[in-house]
């Protein structure tokens, strides 16, 4: 009996010394300048705050989106993106002040290091707060159809930097967000899918210019993919140096892919022209030699 009680009391002293190690390891504390010191066990708290932050915000993700429709779905990932750096950096103040961190010391020590970093990566908070301008004013949104510098492309998601876009020919548009601030950007599809589009087209001089209506209406008419609602319209634009400039309007359903359509209208004028008649010029200059005569 009594060397059971000595066993059970060497057990409990080699516990209370490993205990005694693993406080003591816990309490040593790292040192960052004068105002600044942070223990191990500090860190370790910082940690599992972190993590226990990172799944709250998986929980939270798959509840909000449980059942949100694709298209709200999207715009909630843009939203939860910026939510989810303001949340950890909240907590991570919050945590290091809870510990005993001097947080007013840590920014007064990074001050310096804060501002290079700040003017190196001024570009990269510029399409940040771009990305905000962007979600908040809902100029433009995932799936909208947008012309920028030339370039066209459906946008498929809008991240915290950058809008990435897929063109006509399926090439990616990586799109950094400040851009929307500095560049004009048209938006083809804010106030719909439908848009107007238009062919233009020159006719000789003493062409028939009714029938030349005629046939750009049946032209573009005739295409499936041109709406009924509203009618296709013929404008006679101009009396051009070489020809009478005409332009046939019409109503897409996806403007995404209009060359497609435009290409089969101006191949199918092309024929309606051969076959009433109906020529399309190209410019001619005349030239007048005049010989001088010769003095003897």
């Amino acid at each position: 009996m009594m060397i059971q009680d000595l066993s059970k009391l060497e057990e409990t002293i080699t516990e209370s010394s490993a205990w005694e190690k693993l406080r003591a390891f816990m309490g040593q504390h790292i040192d960052f300048g004068k105002d600044i010191s942070i223990s191990i066990f500090d860190i370790v708290v910082v940690i599992t705050a972190i993590f226990v932050t990172t799944l709250f915000l998986r929980v939270a993700r798959k509840v909000f989106t449980r059942n949100m429709p694709p298209e709200n779905e999207a715009r909630f990932e843009v939203v939860f993106g910026y939510l989810r750096w303001l949340i950890y950096l909240v907590i991570l103040l919050f945590t290091l002040h809870s510990v005993g961190v001097n947080v007013t010391a840590v920014f007064a020590a990074s001050a310096a290091l804060l501002l290079g970093v700040g003017l190196a990566l001024q570009t990269f908070f510029q399409d940040i707060i771009s990305g905000v301008f962007i979600l908040i004013d809902q100029s433009v949104q995932v799936g909208n159809i947008i012309e920028m510098d030339g370039k066209v492309g459906r946008i498929e998601e809008i991240k915290l930097r950058t809008t990435r876009a897929v063109t006509i020919d399926n090439k990616v548009l990586i799109i950094p967000n400040h851009l929307y601030l500095t560049n004009i950007l048209y938006n083809w599809t804010q106030n719909g899918t439908l848009t107007r589009e238009s062919v233009s087209v020159g006719v000789a001089y003493g062409s028939d210019v009714q029938l030349v209506k005629k046939l750009l209406l049946q032209a573009a008419s005739t295409h499936p993919s041109v709406i009924s609602s509203p009618e296709p319209t013929v404008v006679f634009t101009d009396f051009g140096d070489s020809a009478l400039s005409f332009k046939i309007i019409f109503t897409l359903a996806d403007s995404f892919k209009a060359q497609f359509p435009k290409s089969d209208i101006r191949f199918e004028i092309d024929r309606l022209f051969r076959e009433h008649h109906v020529t399309i010029p190209f410019p001619q200059r005349d030239i007048h030699i005049i010989e001088s005569k010769k003095t003897e």
